[in-house]
């Protein structure tokens, strides 16, 4: 069964809604939920929540659905997500294998360019993922 997204209006909703993707891994329904999702709010939605899981198919979701539709809104949620509060946490715990998809999302936003941001913008946030 789809789930069915609609904007969350406070972190609550947002972690609900987040535990349901999660939990049936369902990358559409995540991607639907990043793009109805005001990129500027990702901070205080995820509040201190953000983990390994959520991170990852935050990643596969911009990766699979987004990034050759809207390169733009792909940075704009990298950079947001790099401001949440475990950012820095769940960064240090990701496996090898784990930073090479987040390197290829990356790759794609330097292949799909638009003029949302610069090489230079790309190339700060990637030293922020640490890669």
């Amino acid at each position: 069964e789809k789930l069915h997204i609609s904007e969350p209006s406070n972190a609550y909703d947002f972690g609900q809604i987040i535990n349901a993707v999660n939990t049936n891994k369902d990358k559409a329904a995540c991607a639907d939920l990043l793009t109805i999702t005001d990129p500027k709010k990702l901070p205080v939605l995820l509040s201190n929540k953000l983990e390994g899981e959520i991170f990852l198919i935050f990643i596969q979701s911009l990766e699979y659905y987004i990034v050759g539709k809207d390169p733009g809104l792909v940075y704009q949620h990298l950079f947001y997500l790099s401001k949440a509060e475990r950012f820095k946490v769940v960064l240090a715990l990701l496996s090898k294998n784990e930073k090479e998809q987040v390197q290829q999302l990356f790759d794609l936003l330097s292949e799909n360019r638009n003029n949302q941001y610069s090489l230079e913008d790309l190339e700060s946030l990637k030293k922020v993922y640490e890669l």
